[in-house]
């Protein structure tokens, strides 16, 4: 068994007894009020909700993951999510400052002032139900799966052993985030983000100049070059072994050009949504809103994954006999046979913290649901208190209640997922086709809660059409070329088109406070007035298309750089000012800043 030196448990101890003051810390800000335990008051600075959504996006499982992509399609295996990029740029530049106008305290919230009728509250109770508990104990099973495997390889540990470790951590983070409500998490966050991403960086620094790597130069002799390419090889086959590419021309395609826009995953929502949009709207204002989600989109995918990357790449070099399916462990059996004396309890502690930061967000947001949009909407109303006082402390213990609900609800699920990667690809599934509606549904007055609520089911169908049917009358290479998400995308679009033109619109006067208050652009001209502001989404346009630019361009060029290829470096460098310049000028035409 692998023990830590004392002065490893010192700083573990340390840390942990850190997160825990600071919960207790903001524990008398968070109980007046539903808006003070789910938004922090609705008060926080861009810099803070930034930082505080790139740390719960950087869970535990989050490396693992990269590094279980890598061994199966080397460096460009990461488009499964860089693509992702493209919606969360649309989120900075076209929804964050309307989600923070809406004033609500839910994502959910918002359907009842968008939407009308019977099924506009059906719509708001199943998804309570359904990203509340059911999507969100599937993140929290594989977050946890994920801490279970660094638990086993560091200690040595067989699984039952690691699985009550992981319990044992859950009950804490339920603990102090139930406590502390979103502004103490979003401190918490803060602190944990610079531990675990400096770990990470320490780790990858180290190992890539271990001998038996020997530095970049090691790394590009002893790989072959399709797992060092930022790019896929468009047509190769899937034969590993072979050293062929393993991504096909189809599933490149759907990263590109459906996968960002259609499909809902946590913390890349196209239009916003899950805890992204929980964080925009507790900014103090509309502008620290975009610029906290500016900040995280080019953290995220701009500046975070490369340590990441580097070790998993070091991994392959490393532990060459490690099986396809247990790649994942490659990134920690690195931390567990590199890293010195008290580098090792720091390492550990950035993992803690990666973990914690988003179980606690996952606990909150996903309580949040249920308190907000299923036990305060139709279980005890607020009609039925005495006063408002009296009812804002009941549903905050109520969420509290929640939080540990969904807690042993997630423990559950743990022990039945088996592979991180099988797991996202399901969440990104249940999604597919979804995206389009979320997005529309603030720029085009004509969809209704029955196209939300057909396009929130109706993945389910098409997934299982397209993967139990279709491969048995399609050609060879259906599944392997993405068929079944693409089919599932096309089928979710056509039943929700379908369901919006034969159904009745939104009440007219629904449409028109809603337009009244959050005053989108698009197609809304029959509700404007004749003094509204000239329309201003061809700038927002040019600052997406130049914003994507941008970050993609720190993304390549801080790759290049880590590289030595300097010739790329000067070419990304060179897009990067432009796309720096174009996305500055499109925010001010835009009114963004």
């Amino acid at each position: 068994m692998t023990h830590l030196h004392t002065i490893d448990w010192i700083v573990v101890v340390f840390f942990l007894t850190l997160f825990v003051f600071i919960g207790i810390r903001f524990r008398g800000k968070a109980g007046s009020s539903l808006s003070d335990f789910f938004l922090g008051g609705r008060n926080l600075p861009w810099y803070i909700a930034g930082v505080s959504m790139v740390a719960t996006t950087f869970a535990a499982d989050t490396p693992l993951w990269v590094t279980e992509k890598i061994a199966q399609h080397g460096i460009s295996g990461n488009w499964l999510w860089w693509n992702m990029l493209i919606g969360g740029m649309l989120t900075t530049f076209f929804f964050a400052r309307l989600w923070r106008r809406a004033e609500i305290i839910t994502e959910l919230e918002l359907l009842e002032i968008r939407y009308s009728g019977v099924v506009a509250r059906v719509l708001r109770g199943v998804k309570a139900v359904y990203l509340g508990l059911f999507l969100n104990v599937v993140i929290i099973g594989w977050v946890n799966v994920a801490l279970i495997s660094i638990i086993e390889v560091f200690f040595e540990v067989p699984y039952q052993t690691a699985f009550w470790v992981v319990a044992g951590a859950m009950v804490l983070v339920a603990g102090y985030s139930s406590v502390a409500g979103l502004l103490g998490i979003a401190i918490t966050d803060f602190v944990q983000f610079i531990i675990a991403m400096a770990g990470c960086i320490i780790l990858a620094v180290i190992v890539l100049n271990a001998p038996e790597v020997g530095g970049i130069a090691g790394l590009k002799a002893k790989l072959p070059a399709w797992r060092l390419g930022f790019f896929p090889q468009i047509g190769g086959g899937s034969d590993l072994l072979t050293g062929t590419f393993s991504l096909t021309a189809g599933a490149f395609f759907s990263y590109i050009v459906l996968q960002w826009w259609a499909s809902w995953y946590p913390g890349n929502e196209p239009g916003g949504g899950g805890y992204i949009s929980q964080r925009m709207m507790s900014a103090r204002t509309e502008k620290d809103a975009v610029y906290s989600s500016l900040f995280f989109q080019i953290a995220h995918y701009g500046l975070r994954p490369w340590p990441w990357i580097i070790v998993g790449l070091c991994a392959l070099i490393l532990y060459p006999d490690l099986p396809l399916e247990e790649s994942k462990k490659g990134f920690v059996m690195v931390m567990r046979d590199f890293l010195p004396v008290g580098l090792k309890g720091l390492l550990l502690v950035g993992f803690l913290s990666a973990y914690m930061s988003t179980i606690s967000t996952q606990l909150n947001w996903g309580a949040s649901y249920l308190t907000n949009d299923l036990y305060k909407r139709f279980v005890r109303p607020e009609t039925g208190f005495e006063n408002s006082g009296k009812a804002q402390k009941h549903y905050v213990k109520a969420g509290r209640v929640l939080t540990v609900v969904i807690m042993l609800i997630g423990l559950g699920v743990t022990t039945q997922i088996t592979m991180i990667d099988k797991a996202a690809q399901f969440l990104i599934a249940s999604g597919a086709g979804l995206g389009m509606v979320l997005i529309l549904r603030w720029y085009w007055w004509r969809i209704n809660a029955w196209s939300e609520l057909v396009a929130t089911l109706a993945p389910f169908a098409g997934l299982a059409i397209g993967t139990y049917l279709l491969p048995d009358v399609m050609p060879s290479g259906f599944t392997a070329q993405n068929g079944p998400f693409i089919f599932t995308v096309l089928f979710t679009s056509i039943a929700w088109m379908i369901a919006t033109f034969a159904t009745k619109p939104t009440e007219g006067e629904v449409l028109q406070h809603f337009y009244e208050r959050v005053k989108p652009s698009g197609f809304w001209s029959r509700f404007k007035q004749p003094s509204a502001k000239k329309d201003t989404l061809p700038y927002l346009f040019m600052a997406w298309l130049f914003g994507v630019l941008f970050v993609y361009s720190i993304l390549f060029g801080m790759g290049y750089l880590i590289f030595m290829e300097w010739d790329k470096l000067v070419l990304w460098t060179i897009l990067g000012i432009l796309g720096f310049i174009g996305m500055r000028w499109g925010m001010r035409r835009g009114g963004l800043i």
